[in-house]
């Protein structure tokens, strides 16, 4: 990049739409975002590899706020440590997603009049794939218009040949270990994606419905029967049998004999299982194995039928044993329809006992939203407990944490109550599971085998052999993400270097989705003799917070609340995006925006931008276009105390941004210590540090400073462009990782600049340890000066173009000592003598140091108007303060009302009084009782 003379004119504002782009081009072009894998980089090596992954959205989605978040906290964390020196890798990609992409291209092909099963299974993958093949990759492309800093070249897809090549190792591994087992049990279905779910992908919800309290007569005596409640009646037709406690003495006499279910005429047993809840309903159950998982379990314990009555896209029909248990009238209603059908028939008949309005939890499938149906059949699982208790352990031990840390309880909960995962999906698109089958099996020939390879031949007969029609939930190929994208199951370069990653960054809701797995896959396929339990895939876990509406909704398309983030950057800039997001949302809280109000929104991002442009093109206007020493050819008899104050300020910003962000990686190694384990990823508070420096420290005191200095002539004129420039420099640095576009552009204007020098590669700021205590303490004395006459005039309204005679004066009344021509410029004052200012019309404050500020009010207060303004003031806070002060005087309020409510009381009390002293003081002053 060349870069033009400092001194070239800068326009007035900032256009992010023309100089983002082109920025952005000119970085990928340079060749800035990418990580090279070396024998120097490893960990504790000469380069240290620092590396994120980028949770892959899907290959079709676009961006949305959220996406917007999570990757521009991951780009904060990635710019900041490659400027730190590390090789800092974040990989990109996408996620094939099964079922949220079958699912659309399904929509379309329906539009058309057609179904998945009029093209066949091959036409329809091809459908999909040029599907894909046409929109997919979209969100990448918008991803770099917030300035995401990946590595393109590396970026991954979840069902690209060489991650498919992975995700068939770890099933054949897992398999052959006796992981991977086939299953005939009781799992969630979504009659919409007509496939089975995961524990996890079928989401509960509450929801409001109605309890159903149904007779079941006795077969041999229909005066005698039990009430059984339940909330789906439709599944009676199901039922093998009702089950009470049997510690229930209310139905001992029915236990071991037969009723009759009342919606099919079947008669059923009445059995006893410790299972049923005596206090829940009317403590009988009916049982319906194929379609309630508890059901299933007690089904096995006593050897009952399990007949399946609910058809796979949620109709009522007769499967497997359900011969003649649905009564014509009821085969083929929607299973909601047929809830109202039976329900009505059974008020009809008198087996109706009651309604009763019912709060319960419904489970709804996470991608299309329809409530899920509890159903018999067969899938693959996962056995999960030998894989989570080494990854119970590793969070236990501090090897991975997880911030914020109140979700490492929930991490562990999951984890000890872990139940075997539900992998096989009812659906076409995915990585299809390598299980073959003989198509002739004999003796000697395998159930079924895993294979590597596509296989032809059944290895114990030597036969033909049929592939399993099920495919691979898409969490179990996004699981292997942070090792498969790095080559595994080859150990490449890439593996050796950047694995294990450093940080992980993604939202609570998928902690067990992705983050545990990952957890467990990882260290299953790294154990070793040096670690038998294996590495884990990332030290830390950042779960952020969620995007939110002013009225505390999640930003979602159905609610028509979100905002897109591409708007926001054509309308204020990526910086302004940005900005907003990190310095909105500290750890563990939501980012709130109003969809209704972007430019509110995003107000602070913008004006921020704003402000740190006119601070920069006003500097560089100051500073010239003249070469500038290094800061470290000044000599310390050069240095002002300004100078002193400002270096050292810049220590201090440089410090609490490193304490907000780092540390990078554990102490040490190894594991996170308790010390440690809440150290970094306040985002926020790094971003305040740098905010607060630049535009308080900085522009609003040294900039202000330095003015005189600047000009033409100055003796110390050289020194101040040295220090101005090197604090702005480091500023930009500072600020850079999150406030990228905007940064760059001015620091390649500062004088010095070469010609292929990029902000996004120099060094990140360390404290040099120039500024000498005396120094600062000089300058503070000034700063401190000016502040207490600006609160003077504040108070007293007193007009800012009005000058005020001043005394400053220290601990022994002594005249002190200030720089006086900035302290009367920045104060708007003349200095006097303390004897020259009226004891009757004078404001007075003291100062840090002991001194006192002396403010002469003469001429400049009206005091008789200004003390009954005072005293009015005065009388009214004294009324309300008498009031409360007797309030929390009497004992039956403080010992009857909330804690909380009397602690607030309590706090009043101190501000009112504190406000009641100041006033009296204030009215002292000016010559008032």
């Amino acid at each position: 990049m060349s870069n033009p003379s400092p001194t070239d004119e800068l326009p007035s504002r900032y256009d992010a739409a023309q100089s983002d782009p082109a920025l952005y081009e000119q970085w990928e072009r340079a060749g800035v975002f990418r990580a090279a894998a070396s024998e120097s980089v490893r960990a504790g090596g000469p380069v240290n590899p620092y590396v994120i992954v980028m949770p892959p959205p899907n290959v079709t989605g676009v961006l949305h706020m959220g996406h917007g978040l999570n990757n521009t906290v991951q780009d904060v964390l990635i710019r900041w440590r490659r400027m730190c020196g590390d090789a800092a890798l974040w990989m990109p990609g996408t996620d094939h997603a099964g079922i949220a992409t079958q699912n659309v291209v399904e929509k379309q092909l329906a539009k058309a009049g057609k179904t998945r099963d009029d093209l066949g299974r091959d036409a329809f993958i091809a459908e999909v794939q040029q599907f894909v093949t046409e929109k997919g990759g979209v969100i990448l492309k918008q991803l770099r218009a917030i300035g995401a800093s990946c590595d393109w070249d590396r970026t991954a897809y979840t069902f690209s040949p060489e991650l498919s090549r992975a995700v068939r190792e770890i099933f054949v591994r897992w398999y052959e270990d006796g992981l991977i087992y086939r299953g005939h049990r009781v799992t969630h279905w979504c009659s919409r994606c007509l496939t089975a779910l995961s524990d996890e992908e079928a989401e509960s919800h509450p929801a409001q419905g109605l309890m159903y309290h149904v007779r079941y007569p006795l077969a041999a005596d229909a005066t005698q029967s039990i009430v059984v409640a339940t909330t789906r009646p439709e599944t009676m037709f199901g039922d093998v049998a009702v089950a009470v406690h049997p510690a229930d003495e209310r139905y001992a006499r029915f236990v071991g004999q037969q009723v009759v279910n009342p919606a099919n005429g079947v008669e059923i047993p009445v059995i006893a299982d410790e299972y049923v809840d005596r206090e829940f309903g009317t403590g009988a159950l009916k049982i319906t194995p194929a379609h309630d998982a508890n059901d299933f379990e007690v089904g096995k314990r006593h050897a009952l039928s399990m007949p399946i009555i609910l058809t796979n896209d949620g109709k009522i029909g007769e499967g497997t044993d359900a011969a003649g248990r649905v009564p014509e009238q009821y085969a083929g209603l929607d299973r909601f329809d047929a809830r109202k059908r039976v329900a009505k028939d059974l008020e009809k008949a008198g087996a109706m006992v009651k309604t009763d309005q019912h709060h319960n939890a419904v489970r709804r499938c996470y991608r299309c939203d329809t409530v899920v149906e509890p159903r018999l059949s067969d899938q693959w699982f996962v056995k999960m407990a030998p894989l989570a208790a080494p990854a119970l352990a590793a969070v236990r031990d501090g090897r991975v944490r997880i911030l914020p840390e109140r979700w490492e309880a929930v991490y562990v909960n999951w984890m000890e109550n872990i139940r075997d995962w539900n992998i096989s999906r009812q659906i076409w698109w995915g990585h299809r599971i390598p299980v073959f089958y003989c198509l002739a099996p004999q003796a000697g020939c395998p159930a079924h085998f895993a294979s590597r390879d596509d296989a032809a031949t059944c290895p114990g007969c030597g036969g033909g052999t049929r592939q399993d029609n099920d495919v691979l939930d898409t969490w179990f190929s996004s699981q292997l993400w942070p090792f498969s994208t790095l080559g595994w199951p080859d150990k490449t370069a890439d593996l050796q270097a950047f694995y294990p990653t450093d940080v992980l960054v993604t939202a609570p809701e998928i902690l067990f989705f992705w983050v545990a797995r990952m957890i467990m896959s990882g260290m299953y396929v790294t154990r070793s003799a040096e670690s038998p339990d294996g590495v884990v895939p990332f030290h830390s876990v950042y779960l952020h917070g969620t995007a939110r509406d002013a009225q505390h909704r999640r930003m979602s398309k159905s609610l028509g609340n979100g905002i897109d983030p591409l708007d926001v950057v054509g309308l204020y800039g990526a910086d302004a995006l940005r900005w907003t997001v990190i310095a909105g949302m500290g750890l563990g809280s939501d980012l709130l925006l109003d969809h209704e109000n972007i430019e509110q929104s995003f107000a602070p991002g913008r004006n921020f931008a704003t402000k740190l442009w006119n601070i920069g093109r006003f500097l560089l206007i100051q500073v010239g276009d003249e070469p500038v020493k290094p800061i470290a050819g000044l000599t310390a008899a050069e240095l002002t105390p300004a100078d002193h104050w400002i270096l050292g300020r810049i220590d201090t910003a440089i410090a609490a941004a490193d304490t907000g962000l780092g540390p990078a990686r554990p102490p040490g190694g190894g594991a996170w210590s308790d010390r440690d384990h809440k150290l970094g990823l306040r985002l926020d508070e790094y971003a305040e540090s740098a905010r607060a420096f630049v535009w308080n420290d900085l522009a609003d005191w040294y900039l202000e400073h330095a003015k005189t200095r600047l000009t033409p002539g100055h003796a110390e004129r050289d020194t101040a462009r040295a220090v101005l420039v090197h604090g702005f420099d480091q500023a930009l640095r500072l600020l850079h990782p999150v406030m990228p576009f905007v940064t760059e552009s001015l620091w390649q204007k500062l004088p010095g600049r070469g010609a292929n020098e990029w902000l996004a590669q120099a060094r990140w700021p360390i404290p040099l340890g120039r500024a000498t205590t005396a120094g600062a303490a000089t300058f503070n004395a000034d700063r401190d000066a000016i502040t207490a006459v600006r609160e003077i005039r504040s108070d007293y309204a007193v007009p800012a173009g009005q000058l005020v005679q001043v005394a400053i004066t220290d601990a022994a009344g002594q005249a002190l000592s200030v720089d006086s021509a900035f302290v009367t410029r920045m104060a708007r004052c003349e200095l006097v003598l303390a004897s020259a200012i009226p004891a009757s019309a004078a404001a007075r404050t003291l100062l840090p140091g002991g001194g006192e500020v002396s403010v002469s009010l003469e001429g400049v207060v009206d005091f008789a108007r200004e003390r009954e303004k005072l005293s009015s003031e005065l009388t009214g806070l004294q009324t309300q303060l008498d009031a409360l002060r007797g309030r929390l005087s009497n004992e039956k309020f403080t010992a009857k009302a909330p804690a909380a409510i009397v602690e607030a009381e309590r706090a009043k009390e101190r501000e009112w009084s504190l406000r009641a002293d100041q006033l009296a003081a204030k009215l002292r002053s000016l010559g008032g009782a």
